[in-house]
């Protein structure tokens, strides 16, 4: 499949990321920042959390999407390392061999309750920080967003916070997600959904879209035909429609920032 030159100058393909290497509540992280040469840019006051999928924090199209929404949305970008420095190879798993990695191991050693925690923290360091935070999950990460969002209540009935942790949620073909997680988040939601998903399925996506509206949850639904899971961050020029996906999945997440921008001014 090809694309026209002006498609593709919307992704920086095999480009270098051109962030830096710091850190987040502890946790090592990759941060993008907005460019200074933009007079616009001068003052960040929005921080955009990336909670990555199973290609870590470290994965190049991971951190080139930082990139592209720290300059598009004028925010500050982190990625934090959220599987305690380990890395699974990338080759056996952009190409679906999965049995060449000890996935079960890995999952256990990177849990929701093992991950949740500092999942948790990292928000809290940016909420301090920024007047708005925006948190974006891919695969992995997409039951995490839901979490951040949500505005927990304790035994008693009672609101534990006063605001959720963010203010609001993108989750691009998510993983590990509950119906529990689909009721409980309370800020703004926007769903990156490929058509051929047998994690995210039909019934998961039909229960998130009721839930939603049935609670008066604002959200942004982007549906995209004809590409599977995992699309969003692998952008493998060899499956048909996938490089399209991440370059609109890129252009509606920056979209949607400008628009919780707007919502908080």
């Amino acid at each position: 499949m090809s694309f026209s030159t002006c498609c593709l100058k919307t992704f920086k393909w095999n480009g270098t990321p051109t962030g830096q290497i710091g850190t987040l509540a502890n946790n090592q992280a990759y941060i993008a920042s907005p460019p200074t040469t933009n007079p616009a840019s001068t003052k960040s006051t929005t921080a955009i959390l990336i909670v990555h999928d199973l290609l870590g924090w470290t994965f190049p199209n991971a951190r080139l999407l930082a990139d592209h929404y720290a300059a598009e949305a004028n925010a500050t970008v982190y990625i934090p390392d959220f599987f305690g420095g380990e890395v699974l190879p990338f080759e056996p798993l952009l190409a679906g061999r999965f049995h060449e990695v000890d996935l079960p191991g890995f999952k256990e050693r990177n849990a929701r309750e093992v991950r949740e925690p500092e999942i948790f923290k990292c928000a809290e360091a940016l909420r301090e920080k920024y007047d708005v935070v925006v948190a974006v999950g891919f695969c992995y990460g997409g039951w995490a967003v839901f979490r951040l969002g949500a505005q927990d209540i304790n035994q008693d009935g009672r609101e534990e916070r006063q605001r959720p942790l963010v203010d609001a949620i993108t989750a691009a073909h998510p993983s590990l997600l509950t119906k529990e997680d689909i009721d409980g988040v309370a800020v703004p939601v926007q769903i990156l959904a490929p058509e051929l998903d047998p994690i995210f399925t039909p019934e998961l996506k039909g229960y998130t879209f009721e839930s939603l509206q049935r609670r008066g949850v604002p959200f942004d639904w982007q549906h995209f035909p004809g590409v599977e899971h995992a699309c969003m961050t692998r952008g493998d020029e060899s499956k048909p429609g996938e490089r399209r996906a991440l370059e609109r999945g890129k252009n509606a997440v920056v979209a949607w920032v400008k628009q919780v921008e707007q919502d908080y001014q």
